[in-house]
């Protein structure tokens, strides 16, 4: 069996907490954004195998919205933030104010994916920085790259080299609620796909491996 695979719940526990820090940042960091209130929190954190991920993002076939990030550093990996068209869609009007578009457009607006990359990079960044703190392991993120596309063809490429050791990965779940405006809260996913000895290095600088 894998680390992955082996997690315990209090493991898992901790890293929803550190999710939930970093989720506090990232709230902090978008209210500056936006101007107005902006909550944010981890309501669980999952250990999925390959076809539990895919169902998540609606089937291999479906089309998503991912920003795509490196992780680099001491415990390197790679990290996707992925929404469904309608969760982008309304990211987006909520931070632009833009009203006639869509991200499956066939020339979508340039700022529209600006705004989704922004936000992929304040996510990614607030939560790398929040498990960077705890562990104190340098954790860095490369520049977000957004990709709209079939589910199956934008995961593909980042499990592959997980995919040698193991058909798991970590599934951080992020709501974004802007009460201001009383939107429909936003729900993504962060896919966390550590690289083969990451993880271990992790919870052996948080000191829960043997919990």
């Amino acid at each position: 069996m894998s680390f992955i695979e082996s997690l315990t719940d209090y493991q898992i526990d901790t890293l929803k907490e550190i999710g939930n820090i970093g989720a506090g940042n990232a709230a902090t960091s978008l209210s500056m954004l936006l101007n107005r209130k902006v909550d944010m929190h981890v309501p669980a954190v999952r250990v999925v195998d390959y076809n539990e991920m895919m169902e998540l993002a609606g089937g291999p076939e479906t089309i998503i919205a991912a920003v795509f990030l490196r992780i680099e550093g001491d415990a390197p990996g790679n990290m996707f933030f992925v929404l469904s068209p309608e969760e982008a869609n309304g990211f987006v009007k909520q931070m632009t104010g833009l009203t006639e578009f869509s991200i499956t457009d066939a020339e979508p607006n340039d700022m529209a994916l600006s705004a989704l990359q922004e936000m992929g990079n304040i996510l990614a960044g607030s939560y790398l920085s929040a498990l960077s703190d705890f562990i104190n392991v340098l954790l860095q993120p490369s520049v977000p790259l957004l990709t709209i596309d079939m589910a199956g063809a934008i995961l593909a490429e980042g499990l592959l080299e997980l995919s040698q050791v193991s058909d798991y990965a970590i599934i951080i779940e992020t709501i974004i609620d802007d009460q201001e405006d009383h939107n429909q809260p936003i729900r993504g996913h962060f896919f966390l796909l550590p690289d083969p000895d990451s993880f271990p290095k992790i919870f052996n600088q948080l000191g829960v491996m043997d919990k």
